[in-house]
């Protein structure tokens, strides 16, 4: 089959591109402003590429079948062909995924506001380590595997992530409502992707949906520390193991402890230790990634070797590998550190929403005490470049000792009354105690870090889920060559 991709640059469209290829498929794509790193990827697995949507371009290709990206709306001259003569069958990726690549394998999908990504690269190596050959898809650049995407053993599990955005244009359900999980996690529920959910209720309403496709020999895997997860509607037709950090917790995070050489843990399932934890990745969030991510991984194992009969009789960890995850690195742009002297340290993060923030931020402190930290922040993302989290953005800030607000990401497209303000959280940052400074364009703000003093040992931490303009790159490479 010949199928065709609008809007394939995008990290999970091209991923999805390249696995189709994979299973035998022909595959090609278009895109306004063919950009790499992904073009490149593209181009060297032998994938064309078509800049714009003219849909003569796509005719010529002779596609039977046509994946319409997340990002694609109504107007574009491809999409407008294919409603207008009905001529070719089109699909959400979402859809394709769930069809095409997961089909009839065990799915182990991670969902919640954050840490999905790091959670399914984990639970990736994790399979990887045990021999079983998951395959997997990626939204990030892991660093412990050899790319995002892998097709994977014919049988084996296939890890990925879950997201609660709608799936395209004309299909307004959640992705994850496609990939229809034998293992689910949820790692959190927070409010988030105010563009398309009006509150909390209406994102757990999404996520109580996703309860209900979990089969009744599945396992749901939950945090059990969450009062919002916690607060979703019961799912008595499947296993549920709650995982963190309170005594009431199944599989439990114990003597969690964090300084300048790493983190360090155990994890316990019903009172018993059955791993010791000493590895490099921060904060007690990512420690709950990681249990997360072995749990899922055991459980796979032992579903696909029929070792679980009824959840009373639930020992999993008697014979399935563990994982090892010492020198784990996790996902590029995951408190990436792009410079470390004595003078200075520069890291880069994904992290978008207060909640991450916050916790990369008391983290940072932890890994790198005595540092002056010094955070940077683009607000980038549909809910962030809004007011909706004005407040809860400067408090997460002002966990640093210096905040730096970058441009609002197309600010223009915002009304006034609805956006973001950076002089608010400014001045709610100074009443903290805390320094801050607000620029108009990232250009002023990496002038002005050129231009600052570094008098003691320092941290600056960049907090996008963007490009920052670049800021970023250019920043970490001026200080190398100092």
């Amino acid at each position: 089959m010949r199928v065709f991709f609008i809007g394939i640059c995008g990290t999970a469209m091209g991923n999805a591109a390249i696995l189709l290829k994979k299973t035998g498929h022909e595959v090609a794509g278009s895109d306004a402003g063919v950009y790499p790193p992904m073009s490149d990827v593209l181009e060297s697995a032998g994938i064309p590429l078509f800049e714009g949507f003219a849909e003569q371009e796509m005719l010529d290709w002779e596609a039977d079948r046509v994946v319409v990206g997340n990002a694609v709306s109504r107007g574009n001259p491809q999409v407008e062909y294919l409603l207008r003569t009905r001529r070719i069958d089109f699909v959400s990726l979402p859809q394709l995924i769930g069809e095409d690549l997961i089909g009839n394998r065990p799915a182990v999908v991670v969902a919640g506001t954050h840490g999905k990504t790091t959670t399914t690269a984990l639970t990736s190596f994790a399979l990887a380590q045990a021999g079983r050959e998951p395959g997997y898809l990626i939204g990030g650049v892991p660093l412990d595997l050899p790319s995002g995407n892998e097709l994977g053993g014919e049988k084996a599990p296939f890890v990925i992530e879950g997201d609660e955005y709608d799936s395209a244009f004309f299909d307004k359900r959640s992705k994850f409502i496609h990939y229809r999980p034998k293992v689910l996690v949820l790692n959190n529920l927070e409010f988030d992707h105010g563009d398309i959910f009006r509150d909390l209720q209406d994102i757990a309403r999404s996520f109580s949906h996703l309860l209900r496709i979990v089969p009744s020999d599945g396992f749901m895997l939950r945090n059990g520390d969450d009062p919002n997860l916690l607060a979703l509607p019961d799912a008595p037709w499947t296993r549920i193991i709650s995982v963190g950090v309170g005594e009431e917790n199944d599989f439990r995070i114990v003597d969690f402890a964090e300084d300048g050489k790493g983190t360090r843990f155990k994890l316990t399932w019903l009172g018993a230790t059955v791993m010791e934890v000493s590895w490099k990745m921060p904060g007690l969030f990512n420690a709950r990634n990681l249990a997360m991510a072995t749990l899922a991984s055991v459980l796979s194992q032992c579903l696909d070797a029929g070792d679980i009969s009824r959840a009373e009789d639930l020992n999993p960890f008697a014979s399935a590998h563990l994982p090892d995850f010492t020198e784990c690195a996790g996902v590029k742009r995951r408190q990436e550190i792009l410079h470390d002297s004595e003078e200075l340290v520069v890291l880069s993060d994904f992290a978008h929403h207060p909640t991450a923030i916050a916790g990369a931020l008391e983290s940072l402190h932890a890994r790198w005490p005595g540092r002056e930290i010094i955070a940077c922040f683009e607000p980038r993302s549909n809910t962030a470049v809004t007011n909706v989290f004005e407040d809860r953005f400067a408090d997460a800030l002002a966990v640093a000792d210096m905040a730096i607000l970058g441009a609002v990401h197309r600010a223009e497209k915002i009304p006034a009354d609805q956006r973001i303000n950076p002089a608010n959280m400014i001045r709610r940052i100074e009443g903290q105690g805390k320094q801050g400074h607000a620029f108009s364009t990232n250009l002023d703000l990496e002038n002005f870090l050129f231009e600052m003093e570094i008098n003691q040992p320092s941290l600056v931490v960049f907090f996008s889920n963007g490009s920052f303009d670049g800021v970023i790159g250019r920043f970490a490479d001026a200080i190398k060559k100092r």
